[in-house]
Protein backbone atom coordinates (compact mmCIF):
# COMPACT_ATOMS: atom_id res chain seq x y z
CA UNK A 1 0.00 0.00 0.00
CA UNK A 2 1.48 3.31 -1.12
CA UNK A 3 3.04 5.31 1.69
CA UNK A 4 2.81 2.43 4.18
CA UNK A 5 4.53 -0.79 3.11
CA UNK A 6 8.21 0.14 3.25
CA UNK A 7 11.10 -1.90 4.68
CA UNK A 8 10.63 -0.50 8.18
CA UNK A 9 7.01 -1.60 8.22
CA UNK A 10 7.65 -4.99 6.60
CA UNK A 11 10.64 -5.92 8.77
CA UNK A 12 8.40 -5.61 11.83
CA UNK A 13 5.76 -7.84 10.27
CA UNK A 14 7.91 -10.51 8.58
CA UNK A 15 8.97 -12.20 11.87
CA UNK A 16 5.37 -13.30 12.23
CA UNK A 17 5.80 -15.59 9.24
CA UNK A 18 5.68 -13.65 5.97
CA UNK A 19 7.36 -15.48 3.10
CA UNK A 20 6.79 -12.70 0.55
CA UNK A 21 6.77 -8.98 1.28
CA UNK A 22 5.60 -6.32 -1.17
CA UNK A 23 7.13 -2.85 -1.16
CA UNK A 24 5.38 0.10 -2.74
CA UNK A 25 3.64 1.18 -4.80
CA UNK A 26 6.33 3.41 -6.21
CA UNK A 27 6.10 5.94 -9.02
CA UNK A 28 9.10 5.64 -11.36
CA UNK A 29 8.92 8.18 -14.19
CA UNK A 30 8.33 11.92 -14.46
CA UNK A 31 4.58 11.68 -15.04
CA UNK A 32 3.83 9.21 -12.25
CA UNK A 33 6.10 11.09 -9.84
CA UNK A 34 4.26 14.32 -10.60
CA UNK A 35 0.96 12.51 -10.03
CA UNK A 36 2.23 11.27 -6.67
CA UNK A 37 3.14 14.83 -5.69
CA UNK A 38 -0.43 15.93 -6.39
CA UNK A 39 -1.79 13.04 -4.31
CA UNK A 40 0.43 14.00 -1.38
CA UNK A 41 -0.72 17.61 -1.56
CA UNK A 42 -4.31 16.54 -0.97
CA UNK A 43 -3.26 14.59 2.11
CA UNK A 44 -2.99 10.97 0.98
CA UNK A 45 -0.04 8.72 1.81
CA UNK A 46 2.37 8.18 -1.09
CA UNK A 47 6.00 7.22 -1.53
CA UNK A 48 7.78 10.09 -3.27
CA UNK A 49 11.38 10.17 -4.46
CA UNK A 50 13.19 12.03 -7.26
CA UNK A 51 13.40 10.08 -10.51
CA UNK A 52 17.18 9.76 -10.32
CA UNK A 53 17.01 8.36 -6.78
CA UNK A 54 14.04 5.98 -6.83
CA UNK A 55 15.82 2.84 -8.07
CA UNK A 56 18.59 3.25 -5.50
CA UNK A 57 15.99 3.79 -2.82
CA UNK A 58 14.10 0.61 -3.73
CA UNK A 59 17.38 -1.30 -3.78
CA UNK A 60 18.20 -0.09 -0.27
CA UNK A 61 14.72 -1.07 0.91
CA UNK A 62 15.08 -4.54 -0.63
CA UNK A 63 18.45 -5.02 1.04
CA UNK A 64 17.14 -3.85 4.41
CA UNK A 65 14.61 -6.66 4.23
CA UNK A 66 17.02 -9.28 2.86
CA UNK A 67 19.60 -8.45 5.54
CA UNK A 68 17.17 -9.39 8.28
CA UNK A 69 15.14 -11.97 6.38
CA UNK A 70 17.27 -13.55 3.62
CA UNK A 71 14.74 -16.30 2.85
CA UNK A 72 11.79 -13.97 2.31
CA UNK A 73 10.81 -13.07 -1.24
CA UNK A 74 10.66 -9.33 -1.86
CA UNK A 75 8.34 -7.77 -4.41
CA UNK A 76 8.09 -4.15 -5.55
CA UNK A 77 4.82 -2.75 -6.87
CA UNK A 78 5.61 0.02 -9.37
CA UNK A 79 3.96 2.51 -11.74
CA UNK A 80 5.32 3.93 -14.96
CA UNK A 81 3.91 5.23 -18.23
CA UNK A 82 6.56 3.19 -20.11
CA UNK A 83 8.11 -0.25 -19.48
CA UNK A 84 11.77 0.79 -19.32
CA UNK A 85 11.81 2.11 -15.71
CA UNK A 86 10.11 -1.11 -14.54
CA UNK A 87 12.75 -3.20 -16.32
CA UNK A 88 15.41 -1.11 -14.59
CA UNK A 89 13.86 -1.87 -11.20
CA UNK A 90 13.77 -5.58 -12.07
CA UNK A 91 17.56 -5.51 -12.34
CA UNK A 92 17.93 -4.73 -8.64
CA UNK A 93 19.99 -7.40 -6.93
CA UNK A 94 17.93 -9.46 -4.47
CA UNK A 95 14.57 -8.28 -5.83
CA UNK A 96 12.49 -11.41 -6.45
CA UNK A 97 9.34 -9.99 -8.08
CA UNK A 98 8.55 -6.75 -9.88
CA UNK A 99 4.82 -6.03 -9.95
CA UNK A 100 3.29 -3.83 -12.63
CA UNK A 101 0.64 -1.60 -11.09
CA UNK A 102 -2.57 -1.79 -13.15
CA UNK A 103 -4.92 -1.34 -10.21
CA UNK A 104 -4.46 2.11 -8.66
CA UNK A 105 -7.62 4.22 -8.95
CA UNK A 106 -6.40 7.60 -7.71
CA UNK A 107 -7.57 10.33 -10.09
CA UNK A 108 -4.10 11.77 -10.56
CA UNK A 109 -2.74 8.38 -11.63
CA UNK A 110 -5.70 7.69 -13.91
CA UNK A 111 -5.29 11.07 -15.61
CA UNK A 112 -1.93 9.98 -17.05
CA UNK A 113 -3.21 6.60 -18.22
CA UNK A 114 -1.69 4.58 -15.38
CA UNK A 115 -3.17 2.46 -12.60
CA UNK A 116 -6.39 0.76 -13.67
CA UNK A 117 -6.44 2.84 -16.86
CA UNK A 118 -3.48 0.75 -18.02
CA UNK A 119 -6.09 -1.92 -18.71
CA UNK A 120 -7.48 0.25 -21.52
CA UNK A 121 -4.16 0.65 -23.33
CA UNK A 122 -4.15 -0.74 -26.87
CA UNK A 123 -0.53 -1.76 -26.33
CA UNK A 124 -1.01 -3.42 -22.93
CA UNK A 125 0.25 -6.80 -24.17
CA UNK A 126 3.34 -5.20 -25.70
CA UNK A 127 3.96 -3.18 -22.52
CA UNK A 128 3.79 -6.22 -20.22
CA UNK A 129 5.60 -8.42 -22.74
CA UNK A 130 8.49 -5.95 -22.88
CA UNK A 131 8.85 -6.15 -19.10
CA UNK A 132 8.56 -9.95 -19.07
CA UNK A 133 11.08 -10.41 -21.89
CA UNK A 134 13.65 -8.13 -20.32
CA UNK A 135 13.12 -8.44 -16.57
CA UNK A 136 15.78 -10.01 -14.39
CA UNK A 137 13.25 -11.33 -11.86
CA UNK A 138 9.73 -12.72 -11.77
CA UNK A 139 6.93 -10.48 -13.01
CA UNK A 140 3.53 -9.99 -11.45
CA UNK A 141 0.72 -7.82 -12.81
CA UNK A 142 -1.80 -6.46 -10.33
CA UNK A 143 -5.10 -5.47 -11.91
CA UNK A 144 -8.46 -4.20 -10.74
CA UNK A 145 -11.46 -6.26 -11.81
CA UNK A 146 -14.66 -4.95 -13.37
CA UNK A 147 -13.23 -1.65 -14.60
CA UNK A 148 -15.72 0.10 -16.86
CA UNK A 149 -14.96 -0.47 -20.52
CA UNK A 150 -12.83 -3.56 -19.93
CA UNK A 151 -13.30 -7.34 -19.99
CA UNK A 152 -11.43 -8.76 -16.98
CA UNK A 153 -11.31 -12.34 -18.28
CA UNK A 154 -9.98 -11.14 -21.63
CA UNK A 155 -7.32 -9.10 -19.84
CA UNK A 156 -6.39 -12.10 -17.67
CA UNK A 157 -5.83 -14.21 -20.78
CA UNK A 158 -3.82 -11.40 -22.36
CA UNK A 159 -1.56 -11.20 -19.30
CA UNK A 160 -1.17 -14.97 -19.24
CA UNK A 161 -0.09 -14.91 -22.89
CA UNK A 162 2.65 -12.36 -22.14
CA UNK A 163 4.37 -14.93 -19.92
CA UNK A 164 3.91 -13.03 -16.65
CA UNK A 165 4.44 -15.22 -13.57
CA UNK A 166 1.54 -13.96 -11.46
CA UNK A 167 -1.82 -12.27 -11.95
CA UNK A 168 -2.76 -10.41 -8.78
CA UNK A 169 -6.43 -9.42 -8.92
CA UNK A 170 -8.15 -6.83 -6.80
CA UNK A 171 -11.52 -8.47 -7.38
CA UNK A 172 -13.49 -5.34 -6.66
CA UNK A 173 -17.21 -5.51 -7.27
CA UNK A 174 -18.67 -2.05 -7.75
CA UNK A 175 -21.12 -1.03 -5.04
CA UNK A 176 -20.47 -4.08 -2.86
CA UNK A 177 -17.89 -4.47 -0.08
CA UNK A 178 -16.92 -7.96 -1.12
CA UNK A 179 -14.83 -9.69 -3.77
CA UNK A 180 -16.26 -10.86 -7.07
CA UNK A 181 -15.80 -14.56 -6.34
CA UNK A 182 -17.66 -15.66 -9.45
CA UNK A 183 -15.27 -13.71 -11.63
CA UNK A 184 -12.24 -15.14 -9.83
CA UNK A 185 -13.56 -18.66 -10.35
CA UNK A 186 -14.16 -17.93 -14.03
CA UNK A 187 -10.62 -16.63 -14.47
CA UNK A 188 -9.07 -19.56 -12.59
CA UNK A 189 -11.07 -22.01 -14.70
CA UNK A 190 -10.05 -20.41 -17.98
CA UNK A 191 -6.36 -19.63 -17.41
CA UNK A 192 -3.26 -21.39 -16.09
CA UNK A 193 -1.49 -18.34 -14.70
CA UNK A 194 -0.94 -18.19 -10.93
CA UNK A 195 -3.83 -16.05 -9.68
CA UNK A 196 -3.52 -14.17 -6.40
CA UNK A 197 -6.96 -13.13 -5.15
CA UNK A 198 -7.42 -9.87 -3.26
CA UNK A 199 -10.25 -7.72 -1.89
CA UNK A 200 -12.30 -7.45 1.28
CA UNK A 201 -11.01 -10.52 3.13
CA UNK A 202 -11.93 -9.83 6.74
CA UNK A 203 -13.53 -13.09 7.90
CA UNK A 204 -13.10 -16.85 7.81
CA UNK A 205 -16.09 -17.13 5.50
CA UNK A 206 -14.47 -14.84 2.94
CA UNK A 207 -11.25 -16.83 3.02
CA UNK A 208 -13.26 -19.97 2.32
CA UNK A 209 -15.00 -18.27 -0.59
CA UNK A 210 -11.70 -17.02 -1.98
CA UNK A 211 -9.97 -20.40 -1.81
CA UNK A 212 -12.94 -22.19 -3.36
CA UNK A 213 -12.54 -20.08 -6.50
CA UNK A 214 -9.33 -21.95 -7.26
CA UNK A 215 -6.88 -19.09 -6.67
CA UNK A 216 -3.20 -19.95 -6.33
CA UNK A 217 -3.00 -17.72 -3.27
CA UNK A 218 -4.62 -14.67 -1.71
CA UNK A 219 -3.57 -11.36 -0.23
CA UNK A 220 -4.96 -9.21 2.54
CA UNK A 221 -4.00 -5.57 2.98
CA UNK A 222 -6.45 -3.12 4.51
CA UNK A 223 -7.99 -5.48 7.03
CA UNK A 224 -4.56 -6.35 8.44
CA UNK A 225 -3.58 -2.69 8.78
CA UNK A 226 -6.90 -1.80 10.41
CA UNK A 227 -6.75 -4.80 12.75
CA UNK A 228 -10.14 -6.20 11.80
CA UNK A 229 -9.04 -9.83 11.47
CA UNK A 230 -9.64 -11.97 14.56
CA UNK A 231 -9.15 -15.52 13.36
CA UNK A 232 -6.33 -17.92 12.61
CA UNK A 233 -5.59 -18.23 8.90
CA UNK A 234 -3.33 -21.23 9.54
CA UNK A 235 -6.51 -23.25 10.15
CA UNK A 236 -7.04 -23.08 6.40
CA UNK A 237 -3.49 -24.20 5.58
CA UNK A 238 -4.14 -27.54 7.25
CA UNK A 239 -7.51 -28.07 5.59
CA UNK A 240 -7.16 -30.58 2.74
CA UNK A 241 -10.05 -28.98 0.90
CA UNK A 242 -7.87 -25.96 0.16
CA UNK A 243 -4.43 -27.56 -0.11
CA UNK A 244 -2.44 -26.66 -3.22
CA UNK A 245 1.32 -27.09 -3.47
CA UNK A 246 3.83 -24.27 -3.75
CA UNK A 247 1.39 -21.39 -3.31
CA UNK A 248 2.79 -17.93 -2.92
CA UNK A 249 0.99 -15.52 -0.64
CA UNK A 250 1.77 -11.92 -1.47
CA UNK A 251 1.43 -8.97 0.90
CA UNK A 252 -0.39 -9.60 4.17
CA UNK A 253 -1.50 -13.25 4.76
CA UNK A 254 -0.85 -14.78 8.14
CA UNK A 255 -1.35 -16.63 11.44
CA UNK A 256 -2.98 -14.93 14.39
CA UNK A 257 -0.73 -12.89 16.64
CA UNK A 258 -1.25 -9.50 18.20
CA UNK A 259 1.54 -7.03 17.81
CA UNK A 260 2.00 -3.35 18.37
CA UNK A 261 4.48 -1.45 16.31
CA UNK A 262 5.25 2.07 15.26
CA UNK A 263 6.16 3.21 11.76
CA UNK A 264 6.34 6.61 10.10
CA UNK A 265 5.24 8.25 13.34
CA UNK A 266 1.97 6.34 13.51
CA UNK A 267 1.30 3.65 16.08
CA UNK A 268 -0.73 0.67 14.95
CA UNK A 269 -2.30 -1.88 17.27
CA UNK A 270 -3.53 -4.66 15.11
CA UNK A 271 -3.81 -8.33 14.48
CA UNK A 272 -0.91 -9.41 12.32
CA UNK A 273 -1.33 -12.76 10.70
CA UNK A 274 1.63 -14.95 10.04
CA UNK A 275 2.30 -15.45 6.35
CA UNK A 276 3.07 -19.02 5.34
CA UNK A 277 3.09 -21.01 2.13
CA UNK A 278 -0.09 -22.89 1.45
CA UNK A 279 0.03 -26.60 0.74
Amino acid sequence: MAGITDAEFLNKVIPFGFDTATLGGYSLDAKTIEASEKIIKRGRNEFHFPQDEIVNHIEKEVNLIKKQHPNVKVSANVRSTTPRPIIEVSNIDNLDIVEINCHCRQDEILAIGCGQNMLKRDDLAEYIGDVVDNASCEVSVKIRANVDGTDTLKIAKLIENTGADYLHIDAMKVGIFDADYDLLAKICSNTNIKVIGNNSIDSEQKIEKMLKTGVFGFSIARAVISGKLNFNISDFYNDARYSRSDRVLMEENVRLKKVQFKTKGYEFSKCVYELQKLG
